[in-house]
């Protein structure tokens, strides 16, 4: 292992998943490349009091900040405002970008303090409110790094950190869009965030967490990410019911050039949330970005030609969502496989997410609008158990202690938990928002558009 799994805390144990703050000198669980830690080494040492963050790292965990809010607006709002109908394209919009100005502000509030605090006798499950509205944290409070004695300022992980849970909570729209109650849609937001997100962030990536504890890797978001907002959309979906026409009216994308460009922002923002999860501008970070690069390249050339042999023609909303399915693949991996381990990954999720969006979606008859389980929670899966197969040194991996089927049983542990978690989570606020509030808008108004429906706006007019 290279110096960034070297420091030791007091009881001689290692483990990068520990996140201590001085200036507060309060430990918090780490957050993203976390998974490195998980079943490499059991614990970090505390940052040491006289450690000066340094100013690339610094620098770089800001870039990276900025990308992945360019991954989320405008990348995942365009990408989805695309292939969605004229008349739903400023609602599809909205939704993202006011999704991701909700969750921004939940998150400073109570959402990191819960995701990466101390929960006592819950931790297993959740942090605690230590840090409600960022108490105690100020420019000077470090957060820990892999490497000993390396510090980051707390603020830009707890801003790194922000970036995830609202692009995440932004995700879930793309299951059930062009139906759904704006009014409805802000309530779930807040409440899945709270008893979904937060969770699966705490128990894959903080101290004592209970996929952490058992070893689950998932460098930037596997599971907390993909899996968790896939199962979520389709439930969604599910529950409110297709759209008026699915199956008998045409109802293609209406401007895929611009689903080109979202999905251009989304791979170039992804950077930021792989090779930023290292919080450290390494070799590993590097490692990261360069499997962001392959991994998405593979997806993207087998769903083509794969889609070119079965339809005779390669498509580029094909091309596109194959790349989206390798970067949801890699995430987990990003800085735990080699090169050659991610074009693997990649090539896997480009036919399996292929298969969820026209294969399973079909068979099933469901009508998940814009495919996020398809991609996101097929392609998450694939990530996660793939990523305990591929990080074996003896397939380019960063190595692991113990065999190549131990680790794929503890990934598939923790993608369970993940699919019954928020599977239950997200059944449970779908069915008592649709009983109090209602989550569909009327028949009439879905005929009409949610643009002018729900917002009084239009994305093209005729002047």
């Amino acid at each position: 292992m290279n110096s960034m799994m070297t420091s030791l805390n007091g009881s001689g144990t290692k483990d990068p998943s520990t996140r201590s703050v001085t200036g507060s000198t309060t430990a918090v669980g780490m957050g993203r490349g976390l998974a490195l830690a998980a079943a490499l080494l059991p614990s970090l040492a505390l940052a040491e009091d006289a450690a000066v963050p340094d100013k690339g790292d610094t620098a770089w965990m800001m870039v990276s900040t900025l990308l992945v809010i360019l991954m989320t607006v405008p990348g995942l709002a365009l990408f989805y405002g695309g292939l969605v109908r004229t008349k739903n394209m400023l609602s599809v919009l909205t939704q993202v970008f006011s999704i991701f100005s909700l969750i921004s502000i939940l998150w400073v509030v109570y959402g990191y303090s819960l995701a990466f605090g101390d929960g006592g006798s819950f931790n297993w499950m959740i942090g605690d409110l230590s840090k409600l509205f960022l108490a105690g944290i100020t420019p000077d409070s470090t957060a820990a790094t892999f490497t000993d004695g390396v510090v980051i300022p707390e603020l830009v992980f707890v801003a790194f950190q922000l970036t995830f849970g609202g692009i995440t909570t932004a995700l879930i729209v793309g299951g059930f869009a062009e139906r759904i109650k704006f009014s409805a849609l802000l309530v779930f937001s807040v409440l899945w965030f709270t008893l979904s997100y937060l969770p699966m962030a705490h128990m894959v990536w903080a101290t004592g967490g209970l996929i952490f504890e058992d070893g689950g890797l998932d460098f930037a978001g596997g599971t907390v990410v993909h899996i968790n907002a896939g199962v979520a959309a389709l439930v969604g979906a599910l529950v409110i019911g297709k759209r008026l026409g699915f199956g008998r009216d045409p109802m293609p994308p209406h401007n895929l050039p611009l689903t080109l460009v979202g999905a251009s922002l989304l791979w170039v923002g992804w950077f930021g949330f792989n090779a930023g999860s290292n919080l450290e501008a390494t070799g590993i970070a590097v490692l990261a970005l360069l499997n962001t690069i392959v991994a998405t390249a593979a997806a993207a050339l087998a769903w083509m030609f794969a889609e070119w042999v079965l339809n005779k023609k390669p498509s580029m909303l094909g091309v596109v969502s194959g790349a989206i399915a390798g970067l949801v693949a890699v995430t987990p991996a990003a800085g735990l496989v080699g090169p050659m381990g991610a074009i693997v990954l990649g090539f896997i999720a480009g036919i399996a997410c292929l298969w969820g969006v026209i294969g399973l979606k079909k068979s099933l008859g469901y009508d998940e609008t814009l495919d996020v389980f398809g991609i996101h929670g097929i392609g998450g899966i694939v990530g996660a158990i793939g990523t305990g197969i591929f990080v074996d040194a003896s397939l380019g991996g960063v190595g692991i202690d113990h065999s190549i089927a131990t680790q794929v049983f503890i990934q598939t542990k923790g993608v369970l938990i993940a699919i019954a978690w928020s599977g239950v989570v997200s059944f449970v606020l779908f069915k008592l928002i649709d009983m109090t509030m209602g989550l569909r808008v009327k028949e009439e108004e879905e005929r009409e558009g949610l643009d002018t429906v729900s917002h009084g706006e239009r994305a093209y007019t005729n002047n």
